[in-house]
């Protein structure tokens, strides 16, 4: 497990993290999510031992990262902006990944460039730059790392090698118990992908649960007791609203609780209308970040 406890650091007197806590639990594939500038670069740098905090701790199953060299050699991480020695093909950074990672797997570096298309004798340089990511996914993966730390992973891949990188993935999760954390703006990948979830603003983390328990306990509802609503009542009473808005006789709402208890709840009244309605994560991350005005929120219900 991956733990990170009151994690703090500055940047000319800018607080980037703000007493952070995080826990990834091992084998699993954990979402990193935030708006720009909340702090998921800082923390997956923090994680990878590149930065090291001002307060708190970074726990990778009993080890601390910082200036450990063992551990780093089982953590594989893919940064949002490459680099590539100059003049470096395939062929030369596999020689180096090899002399950093004891576990290095030809075969499988073999596999992927040949499954990716990827000549290993070509400079990298003249790679397109979803070629590159595809190059530094094929690097990282045949170091077969323990934790896997991806910022941003997947911009300028197609469709079809997207899924074939997933599927690279997905498998070391579930026959080495590969431990990964992906930070991307695609939340449709996540939601497809992920078993936990974290969502920070800020440098703070305002929602972690495993996607499971947000899928069971949070609902989007849509309910109208018609023009004969009840007064002097409030039919909700009972629910735990995270968010309301009116359109007409219908009310539109997220709410936090078991579905059968709010239909219960709700049928009390004798509503003329109630649906319930898909939740996707997108509307998640928007209702935990937006204010209760923003107009982005608005463009969603």
């Amino acid at each position: 497990m991956i733990q990170v406890k009151g994690l703090s650091k500055k940047f000319d007197g800018r607080l980037a993290l703000d007493g952070l806590d995080m826990n990834v639990p091992d084998g699993s594939v954990y979402g990193l999510v935030g708006t720009n500038g909340a702090g998921k670069t800082t923390i997956i740098r923090h994680l990878a031992g590149v930065w090291r905090q001002d307060k708190g701790d970074i726990d990778f199953d009993g080890e601390e990262v910082w200036e450990n060299e063992g551990l780093k050699s089982r953590i594989g991480v893919i940064h949002d902006d490459l680099y590539f020695p100059s003049g470096y093909t395939l062929r030369n950074m596999s020689s180096m990944y090899r002399s950093a990672y004891p576990r290095w797997n030809a075969e499988r570096f073999h596999e992927m460039t040949r499954i990716l298309k990827l000549d290993e004798k070509r400079r990298i340089s003249t790679f397109s730059k979803g070629m590159k990511k595809q190059a530094m996914f094929t690097l990282v993966m045949s170091a077969m790392p323990d934790y896997l730390l991806l910022d941003e992973p997947l911009d300028g891949l197609d469709p079809i090698v997207r899924k074939l990188v997933w599927k690279f993935l997905i498998d070391d999760v579930a026959d080495r118990g590969m431990t990964v954390l992906v930070s991307s703006h695609n939340l449709k990948d996540m939601e497809e992908i992920c078993d936990h979830i974290g969502i920070i603003s800020n440098g703070k983390m305002v929602l972690e649960r495993d996607l499971d328990t947000i899928k069971t306990s949070l609902h989007k509802i849509q309910v109208s007791f018609g023009s004969s609503a009840a007064t002097g009542s409030d039919p909700y009473e009972g629910l735990n609203i995270l968010h309301r808005e009116s359109r007409g006789t219908v009310d539109l709402m997220i709410i936090d609780n078991d579905i059968e208890e709010a239909r219960q709840i709700i049928n009390r009244s004798e509503p003329v209308l109630f649906d319930i309605l898909p939740l996707s994560l997108e509307e998640v991350f928007i209702y935990e970040l937006g204010g209760e005005n923003d107009e982005i929120r608005k463009l969603v219900f």
